[in-house]
């Protein structure tokens, strides 16, 4: 004798045989579409790292070519092959004796660290001002400090010709760093937001057990700010060592052995140039213009978590 069907119950298996149904189904496409996604995640990536590797031989290209350019005789320098037929290792050696490399290059850093230095000083004393005091046209005085990197330098180029050469210095280092001993209006843009993201508790706080606004700057401040003020200082230091304009208009008439590294390799081009009777002897120059790049290179390379913490350290604060 048969058991009797509840009833209903057909009508309730074949609901729930369609639901587990479909809940496979869609278990089914899910697992298609993470696969999807997956293998567009492996493709994206790839395709990033070609784009980057591509650009990335684009910037190194020039220093593949200059690397080569610098082990070649006179006449393949600009025969633009990477791999020289002839290495003329012997070039590392003649150059110090052809060019006043080593003068060059302590002048250039002399000159570099004190206009580095000199710049991130005076910037964060400024930007601390602006930063801790409240007083009536703050905000007036910091966007007239902004509104002065609106000013090409071909305005302000005369007006400090004639400065320096009143004051007897033409022909001196001191014009090559004496500007920056009244900061710099984006160092102290940046600086400034530096110190604004430090909790003003702590100078509260500082004040109160009795140390001195100088104290405040000194104790608290600068080393808390030190990411910032080694970014500044390796951006300046980077100008100063590349700055061409400034050496051309304030040491091109003194002696060779006082030049910068740029005016120094300028001064080779034109006396190896053959409308100038030198012999195109430009291998010294490319070794010359190898060796002043090392420098730049280990201060970024030993500079650079400074940039990474600077960069986490605004990122969180905005």
């Amino acid at each position: 004798m048969s058991v009797a069907q509840a009833p209903g119950s057909a009508s309730l298996a074949a609901e729930y045989g369609d639901a587990a149904g479909d809940e496979k189904d869609a278990t089914r496409r899910t697992v298609r579409g993470a696969g999807f996604y997956r293998g567009r995640g492996v493709i994206g990536k790839a395709l990033l790292w070609v784009v980057a590797g591509v650009f990335g031989l684009l910037f190194l290209y020039p220093f593949a070519w200059l690397l080569a350019a610098s082990l070649k005789t006179r006449g393949e320098v600009f025969d633009n092959r990477l791999i020289p037929r002839t290495l003329q290792l012997a070039n590392y050696a003649e150059v110090w004796h052809q060019l006043p490399l080593l003068s060059w290059l302590f002048n250039s850093v002399v000159i570099a660290v004190l206009a580095a230095g000199l710049v991130a000083i005076s910037s964060s004393i400024v930007a601390f001002g602006f930063a801790y005091f409240t007083f009536p046209a703050r905000g007036f005085l910091f966007g007239l400090v902004l509104a002065t990197m609106m000013l090409p330098g071909a305005v302000t180029m005369v007006p400090q010709y004639l400065i320096w050469k009143y004051l007897g210095l033409l022909g001196t280092w001191v014009p090559l760093f004496g500007m920056n001993l009244f900061g710099s209006a984006f160092y102290i843009f940046l600086q400034r937001q530096f110190f604004l993201g430090l909790p003003r508790e702590i100078f509260e706080a500082a004040r109160v057990d009795g140390a001195s606004y100088w104290g405040l700057f000194r104790r608290i401040a600068m080393p808390l700010s030190i990411p910032s003020f080694i970014i500044v200082f390796i951006f300046e230091f980077q100008a100063s060592w590349n700055n061409l304009q400034a050496a051309l208009i304030y040491l091109n008439a003194g002696s060779v052995n006082q030049f910068t590294v740029p005016l120094g390799i300028s001064y080779a081009m034109t006396t190896f140039s053959p409308t100038n009777g030198g012999h195109g002897d430009y291998q010294y120059v490319m070794v010359a213009a190898l060796l002043v790049t090392l420098p730049m290179l280990i201060i970024f390379a030993f500079g650079q978590r400074y940039f990474v913490e600077g960069v986490a350290t605004q990122g969180r604060k905005g």
